[in-house]
């Protein structure tokens, strides 16, 4: 029996929001194969390397972004043939959530590096205009049972900062009575600090923190 050997890489769909809408980091590929072309950061793990110590590192040599400012978590596994021309190759990809963070800065084999809003990230190297659109649905799906919205948000935030986040991800309107009401009832979502922040001359609004739970109950469904 011939035991075929597949090398193993991992990509990042990385998402953060950047005046008012959402956005994904790439990379444009120094180095064939598609040089030139728009991707999702990634590379080869090394041997004697973790996964998710490979995406960290990755990202930082590609970007100079710190995938510790947020959320990260394993999104999926590609391995359909063909998807790398250099040979058999299987993916794993990440998903990370996170605060505005300023712009990246090339590096690595990277020609260049940018957030660029998700509606305008398509024809991208290999197979990664699936993985951004398997990314995006996990990070939709994600913001109605669990509290990752306040990824997104910094440490201390309005109901008003966290309702923009997830219009901004589901793209859509919400009541923003019935948010308040949903999000300050729902177990442990958020919290008060005992802050309060005026914007633009208008009231005093209360600034919460993230809570201690991991799934929201009652979960907040998409409309």
């Amino acid at each position: 029996m011939t035991i075929n050997v597949a090398a193993i890489t991992v990509d990042l769909v990385l998402l953060t929001i950047r005046q008012s809408a959402l956005h994904v980091l790439l990379i444009r590929r120094g180095i064939e194969p598609f040089g030139g072309q728009w991707a999702l950061p990634g590379g080869f793990v090394h041997d004697d390397e973790d996964l998710g110590a490979a995406a960290a590192r990755e990202l930082r040599e590609e970007t100079g972004v710190d995938p510790s400012a947020g959320h990260l978590e394993q999104l999926a596994t590609y391995g359909t043939p063909g998807r790398d021309p250099r040979g058999r190759v299987v993916t794993v990809a990440y998903l990370a959530m996170v605060p505005d963070l300023p712009s990246p800065v090339a590096g690595s084999d990277a020609a260049g590096a940018e957030w660029r809003p998700v509606d305008r990230a398509a024809g991208l190297a290999f197979d990664h205009d699936r993985i951004l659109a398997d990314g995006l649905e996990r990070a939709r799906a994600k913001l109605e049972y669990t509290p990752l919205a306040t990824a997104f948000c910094p440490p201390e935030f309005t109901v008003a900062d966290l309702r923009d986040v997830y219009e901004t991800v589901w793209r859509t309107t919400l009541d923003p009575r019935n948010f308040h009401r949903k999000v300050t009832s729902a177990d442990g979502f958020i919290e008060p600090t005992g802050h309060s922040v005026t914007r633009d001359r208008g009231r005093p609004a209360q600034l919460f923190r993230r809570g201690p739970a991991t799934l929201l109950h009652p979960p907040l469904l998409r409309p």
